[in-house]
Formats: structure tokens, C-alpha cells, sequence
């Protein structure tokens, strides 16, 4: 096992990522799903544009940011990768939702009616279709985000009077452990809610769950997407604050 960390910190991103497919398919062929059902997002929150072309140079079209203003300072950039898609996956503020709107491909984290009605005017004003994910909250953690299960329903029901936001699936991030099995029992219940929800809404198809150290249970518990970011491009070192903090 040390073996193995040691390795992969001299990995390349092109290696994990390799890796990382080869892991997905091994985890569906045993749970009977097809590999193309599940995709992988490379989270390239706080790691530097480079690290992003490394990505796309290795075949990597699916990323994910979580700040709208650190996404938008990287996007002159990353302009020339027409065929990439960036998903917006952290909490959406509402000063926000014009610029996030145009910036990405995807909100997957919108966890109230009101933010959701607001990226609607903005897409409507580009013109645009933008699919999204609602984030509900399962864990009892203050610091995570999300809508409750009990308002899933009467959520869903009033977004299909917006023309230009699409409700497509659900998202959840479950308190961390080292112990991946700790997730299971959330991600079980948000396919769970997935189902009850697609009864109804039959677009409501995707399921957003499992990161890095969990991807293997959010895939046996039925995730389309799986969020991986240190497991692709290692461990993130965030910027020093005011006096270095």
C-alpha cells in the first residue's frame, strides 16, 4: 500500500487518469453496468491551467470548477478547448448566477428555487440551454450545502416553468472518511430519491456522487459521475491569505 502512494504522487496526470478508467471499468464489469454510462470529472478547482491542458492532452474533456471568479480568470486560456466541458460543482451564490451562466456548460450544485429562476434569466438572456443538477443535503453537517429531501418534489415541480434551466439529476457529497463505505448508505438513499424523482420527471436521470475517495461505492450505488480531483492531479495547495495564511 505504501508502495502504491508513493507512485502515484510521481504519476503523471495522463497516467491517473488512465488508472482511473481502468478502475471504472473494473468496478462496472463486476456490478454488471456499462462503462459509458459513468462519467469522469476531472475536478480542477484551485490547480492551475496547465494542469488542465496536461488533462485535455490525455483525452480528458470533462472538468469541474468550483468558484465562478477563479474558473473565470482561468477561461481566456482554456478558450481554444472547444470541445471541453466545465461544470460549475460548487455552491452558486446569487450575484453570481449572470457570469457562472455564461461561463459554464453546467451548474451542478443549484440548491434553491430562487437560484435556480435567476440562472434561468441568465441563460434565457444567451440564449442558452443549461442543464443542471440539484444538490441535496443528506449529511447533518452544517458546512455542507444542499436542498432537503422533504423539498426535492415541490423543487422539481417548479422548475418546469423555466425555459432555459433544465433539471437533469441530483448531487449530494456526503461527510468525509476514510472508510468509503461510510458514503454508501447517502449515496444509496440519493438514487433512492433519484427514482421517486424520475417517476415524475423522467429527465431527472443523472446521479452525481463518489469523489476521490469513495468513486468505487458512488459507482456500485449507481452514479453517472464520479468527481475526482486529487486522484487525478494531486494534492491541491490553496493560496496563502493575508500575513500567509
Amino acid at each position: 500500500m505504501l508502495y502504491f502512494k508513493v507512485r502515484c504522487i510521481y504519476m503523471s496526470i495522463a497516467e491517473n487518469l488512465a488508472r482511473l478508467q481502468e478502475q471504472i471499468a473494473s468496478v462496472c464489469q463486476r456490478v454488471g453496468r456499462n462503462e459509458s454510462d459513468v462519467a469522469l470529472m476531472a475536478v480542477s478547482k484551485v490547480h492551475p491551467v496547465e494542469a488542465i491542458l496536461e488533462a485535455y492532452a490525455a483525452r480528458q474533456r470533462l472538468f469541474g470548477e468550483n468558484r465562478v471568479q477563479e474558473f473565470q480568470e482561468k477561461s481566456a486560456s482554456l478558450s481554444e478547448l472547444t470541445d471541453a466541458k466545465f461544470h460549475l460543482i460548487g455552491p452558486l451564490q446569487s450575484n453570481k448566477t449572470n457570469k457562472a451562466a455564461e461561463l459554464f456548460d453546467a451548474i451542478d450544485a443549484v440548491d434553491s428555487l430562487k437560484i435556480a429562476q435567476r440562472l434561468d434569466t441568465a441563460a434565457a438572456a444567451l440564449g442558452k440551454r443549461l442543464p443542471v443538477l440539484i444538490e441535496v443535503k443528506l449529511s447533518h453537517e452544517e458546512s455542507k450545502h444542499g436542498l432537503a429531501p422533504t423539498e426535492l418534489m415541490g423543487m422539481l415541480e417548479a422548475m418546469e416553468e423555466l425555459k432555459s434551466v433544465e433539471a437533469v439529476g441530483l448531487m449530494t457529497v456526503p461527510p468525509w472518511s476514510e472508510d468509503a463505505e461510510t458514503a454508501r448508505p447517502y449515496f444509496r438513499e440519493l438514487r433512492q430519491l433519484r427514482d421517486e424523482a424520475a417517476a415524475r420527471f423522467p429527465k431527472v436521470t443523472q446521479l452525481s456522487m463518489g469523489m476521490s475517495n469513495d468513486f468505487v461505492v458512488g459507482i456500485e450505488e449507481g452514479s453517472t459521475c464520479v468527481r475526482v480531483g486529487t486522484g487525478i492531479f494531486g494534492k491541491r495547495v490553496y493560496p496563502a491569505g493575508p500575513a500567509g495564511i
